[in-house]
């Protein structure tokens, strides 16, 4: 395993199911910058995601190589400005999960 693809396992911290199933929610349509066909960016990133998550690691494109680093900077980054407080319902959580992270998600 490359060293891009363990920080791309250390950053998305939720399954292929748990993923799918979070964009599915309103909560996660609800959050981000819509492109224009009315999707946000962070939502269209976790379908990518969920079909990474799917792949084996052979299979992987150059392009699902460069998704899985564009990931890891978006997670390092959104991390580093956490507000303060609860954030159980807040955009910033539901940001990050589009991206596959959902920081209240216990470490393994």
């Amino acid at each position: 395993m490359t060293t891009g693809d363990e920080d791309f396992d250390g950053a998305v911290n939720m399954t292929a199911a748990e993923l799918e199933k979070w964009l599915g929610t309103d909560e996660s349509k609800s959050v981000g910058q819509k492109t224009g066909g009315g999707e946000s960016t962070g939502h269209e990133s976790g379908r990518k995601i969920v079909a990474i998550l799917r792949k084996r690691k052979g299979e992987l494109t150059d392009a699902d190589r460069a998704h899985m680093r564009k990931v890891t900077g978006y997670v390092r980054r959104h991390l580093a400005q956490r507000p303060s407080g609860d954030v159980s319902g807040t955009p910033w959580r539901y940001s990050l999960m589009n991206w596959g992270h959902d920081p209240e998600k216990a470490r393994s």
